[in-house]
C-alpha cells in the first residue's frame, strides 16, 4: 500500500490546523478527501492518546471553563429519523489555565450533568494543587464541581446578562446578543474577586472558531461523525498547546506550564501517529 511522504502528511495537517476544510485541504494538497480524512483520524487519535497520558500533574493556580456549541451531521431540529443517537447538537467543554494559557482538558458531549461531571473529574485528576475555578452559570456545574473537587476548590460562577443586539433587520439577526452586565456568585471556598472572569476561555472559543471550520459561525462546514469531530478537536488542542507560540508568552502554553522544554513542530504531530 502506498504511503504519503512525511512532507506531504505534514502539509495536510498544517492546512487542517490553520482552519482549512477537508475539501479545501484535498484540493490544495492534491490528494483525495478520503486520504485527508484518514490522516485526520490517525493523527487526531494519536494526539488524543498523547494528551491523556502526558498532560498530567499540572500545577495551575486558576482554571476557567466554558462550553462551545456545534453540531454533527445535522442540527438538532433537522436530525433524520433513526439517527438521533448519531447526529444533532454537541457541546465541547473546555478548561484553560489563564496564566500559562494551557488547555488542560476538553470533552465532547451533551450540555448536561453527566458530561459536566466527567469533564470536571478529568480536570481535577490532572491538577496537583487547590485552584480557583470560574465557570459560567450552567446549573450542571454546581453538582459536577462538588462531585469532582469536594470542598477543595475556590469556585465562583460568572453569569452574564444579555440585552438586545444593536442594529436592524439582518444586521441585528446576525449580530451576537449584547452583554449588558455580569453577576458574580461565590459557590465554595474563598475565590479572589479579581480573578473571577471567563475572558481567557472565551478568547479560546474564538481561537477554536478560527482554527477549526466546524466551529465557524454561519458556515456549512460540519462533521459527519462525532468520532471525527473529536479527532479534529484533539488535533487542534495538541497543536495549540505544543506547537503554536502564544504571542504574549513567546513560548507555547505547554512550555510555559513546564510540560516540555521543546518547541514542537507539525511534523512531530504526524510522527505521533506513526509511533502509535
Amino acid at each position: 500500500m502506498n504511503k504519503l511522504s512525511i512532507e506531504k502528511r505534514t502539509q495536510i495537517i498544517n492546512l487542517l490546523v490553520e482552519g482549512s476544510s477537508l475539501r479545501a485541504t484535498s484540493r490544495i494538497a492534491d490528494v483525495s478527501i478520503n486520504t485527508v480524512t484518514k490522516l485526520l483520524v490517525d493523527v487526531g487519535a494519536a494526539c488524543q492518546k498523547w494528551h491523556n497520558e502526558n498532560v498530567v500533574k499540572v500545577s495551575s493556580k486558576r482554571i476557567q471553563c466554558d462550553e462551545i456549541w456545534s453540531f454533527v451531521y445535522a442540527k438538532e431540529k433537522n436530525v433524520p429519523n433513526g439517527m438521533e443517537d448519531k447526529a444533532g447538537d454537541v457541546w465541547t467543554f473546555v478548561g484553560i489555565d489563564p496564566d500559562s494559557k494551557l488547555v488542560i482538558s476538553w470533552l465532547v458531549g451533551s450540555r448536561d450533568l453527566d458530561t459536566a461531571t466527567t469533564f470536571m473529574e478529568d480536570i481535577a485528576g490532572r491538577l496537583t494543587r487547590k485552584v480557583q475555578l470560574t465557570t459560567d452559570g450552567l446549573k450542571a456545574y454546581l453538582e459536577a464541581v462538588e462531585t469532582a473537587f469536594g470542598g477543595n476548590v475556590d469556585y465562583s460562577q460568572l453569569i452574564k446578562i444579555y440585552g438586545q443586539g444593536e442594529g436592524k433587520g439582518n444586521e441585528k439577526r446576525y449580530s451576537p446578543a449584547e452583554c449588558i452586565g455580569t453577576k458574580e456568585t461565590r459557590i465554595s471556598g474563598t475565590p479572589n474577586p479579581n480573578h473571577v472572569t471567563t475572558s481567557h476561555i472565551e478568547r479560546q472559543n474564538l481561537t477554536m472558531r478560527m482554527h477549526m471550520r466546524r466551529f465557524t459561525r454561519l458556515t456549512n462546514a460540519f462533521s459527519k461523525k462525532v468520532e471525527n469531530h473529536c479527532y479534529a478537536i484533539a488535533l487542534h488542542f495538541m497543536y495549540y498547546n505544543f506547537v503554536k507560540i502564544h504571542k504574549t508568552l513567546r513560548v507555547t502554553p505547554a512550555m510555559e506550564a513546564g510540560l516540555t522544554t521543546k518547541l514542537w513542530e507539525i511534523e512531530d504531530l504526524v510522527r505521533l501517529a506513526d509511533a502509535k
